[in-house]
């Protein structure tokens, strides 16, 4: 069962929290719930955190169009939350969520599918669905 919307007071309890930086974002980091996998890391502002507690469905904040980010809405690849945290020092979000397919554009379950070794960058995992499966041939995800 979802504990989401929560009430206004809780959502503005939690923005209270968080310390933003000069672009009044903060990173923040979503980590698959069940598995503790670390799926990406976004931005996030204000009104996007607002409306993530509010629908329990994630929006990060787009740096490059100035506009919500709406996880899944080119893809279907939709995250729902499932745990809101703040870090000790409120300047870093942790979002546990259900994520639907892959989190990165390129098609990878996780963005953090390139490892440094002693040959340099070995890649982890293998892409699940191309970029082109998932934009329809648009190229990458709105948000980069």
């Amino acid at each position: 069962m979802s504990i989401f919307p929560l009430p206004d007071a809780s959502i503005e309890a939690a923005i209270a929290a968080v310390t933003f930086d000069a672009d009044g974002l903060v990173p923040a980091i979503a980590q698959q719930h069940d598995s503790g996998e670390v799926l990406m890391m976004a931005w996030m502002n204000r009104d996007s955190i607002a409306e993530t507690l509010r629908t329990g469905r994630v929006c990060y904040w787009s740096r490059s169009r100035q506009n919500f980010w709406r996880k899944g809405e080119s893809s279907g690849q939709v995250q729902m939350l499932v745990e809101w945290r703040v870090d000790c020092d409120g300047d870093t979000i942790l979002l546990r969520v259900d994520q639907q397919g892959p989190a990165c554009h390129t098609g990878r379950r996780s963005c953090f599918y390139r490892r440094a070794d002693a040959d340099g960058l070995t890649i982890t995992d293998p892409v699940l669905l191309s970029p082109e499966a998932l934009y329809g041939g648009k190229g990458q995800t709105p948000g980069f």
